[in-house]
């Protein structure tokens, strides 16, 4: 396992970040994962063991109970706090209560401490915004994360699945006043779905904004387990809960190519498919999930495959993003400030 410092922060976190998703099945939850305590201590001391020291959980997975199983985990087994970097979120609803939702400073306080609760701790290290809430001003939002980390009870914050405008008007804000600013971002990233080389790897890179790539086996279409012939995979979630949302036709291509570059490095489509997020360029640490310790293991095995530049423009070819407006002019009216 490596090591990747998060943004500016000067923290260290391990090129695999363990998600919690599957912890629980509660609710609408149900259909990604169901696994309870024994299940998930197995899980964690296999993430501890292997080198992992990052894990990322969120208030509305199973509506607390995956933060529940998490706390209850490190307890049981021990782990020394100063060891882990344990990230949550906030911003889904978490109850019908009309304000126990959102990104007002009365929902982020709240959730904080509820959060506190659940995972048996004293702060968080990571608190995401987990999404856009469209009722608040962005500098009310960034005002009050600030004020959350001024209590001591987080000590970073971050952000989830806002547009890249959003993110550059919060960084600007918090500059101007001389705010705690984001330090990373986790959005979805795979070879199924490369969107945010458009905006927001970008912005990482100018802002050294950490980056943390979530679904990277886009829902488990890039597990294997699916081809043309096998739309069905029966044990996986996709099944029956089709999300994110991709391009099949285009990701079978994709497959394709990773079946047959998997056959060489004596290895799976998965594994094929997480060593290629992992090696992009401003990637700090990929979140992998799993339903049991092999499936976990063997995502822990893709950081051993280094892919060759050949096998990296082969799934480039059939993976690349089309060309859309400004970015292609921007490309064309580049080419005048290049010296001959």
């Amino acid at each position: 396992m490596k090591y990747n410092f998060l943004g500016n922060t000067g923290l260290v976190v391990s090129e695999l970040c363990f998600g919690t998703m599957t912890f629980g099945g509660k609710g609408y939850w149900e259909a990604i994962g169901k696994i309870q305590q024994k299940e998930v201590n197995d899980l964690m001391k296999v993430a501890i063991d292997e080198g992992i020291n990052f894990i990322d959980t969120a208030n509305i997975y199973s509506y607390g109970e995956s933060e529940k199983l998490l706390g209850q985990s490190i307890k049981d087994l021990g782990f020394r706090r100063h060891d882990l970097v344990i990230a949550t979120k906030v911003r889904g609803r978490m109850s019908e209560g009309l304000n126990n939702v959102g990104l007002s400073r009365y929902h982020i306080f709240q959730s904080v401490d509820e959060s506190l609760q659940r995972l048996q701790l004293d702060h968080i290290d990571i608190l995401y915004v987990h999404g856009v809430d469209p009722k608040l001003p962005v500098e009310e939002i960034v005002r009050t994360l600030n004020d959350i980390v001024l209590t001591g009870k987080v000590r970073y914050v971050a952000v989830c699945n806002w547009p890249a405008w959003m993110v550059m008007k919060a960084m600007g804000i918090a500059e101007k006043n001389g705010w705690n600013k984001f330090v990373g971002m986790q959005y979805f990233y795979s070879l199924a779905g490369r969107d945010i080389e458009r905006e927001i790897l970008p912005l990482a890179h100018d802002q050294n904004l950490a980056v943390m790539p979530w679904s990277p086996l886009a829902g488990g279409f890039l597990s294997g387990k699916y081809t043309r012939g096998n739309e069905k995979a029966g044990d996986s979630r996709r099944d029956n809960f089709d999300f994110p949302p991709i391009n099949k036709d285009k990701t079978y291509d994709i497959i394709d190519i990773l079946a047959a570059i998997a056959k060489n490095h004596n290895a799976t489509v998965a594994e094929i498919a997480l060593a290629w997020v992992r090696m992009q360029k401003g990637i700090t640490s990929t979140i992998i999930g799993a339903k049991n310790t092999a499936q976990l293991l063997d995502n822990i095995k893709s950081t051993q495959i280094i892919l060759s530049e050949d096998d990296l423009i082969k799934i480039d070819e059939v993976s690349t993003l089309p060309k859309e407006y400004p970015g292609w002019m921007v490309e064309r009216q580049s080419g005048d400030r290049n010296l001959k």
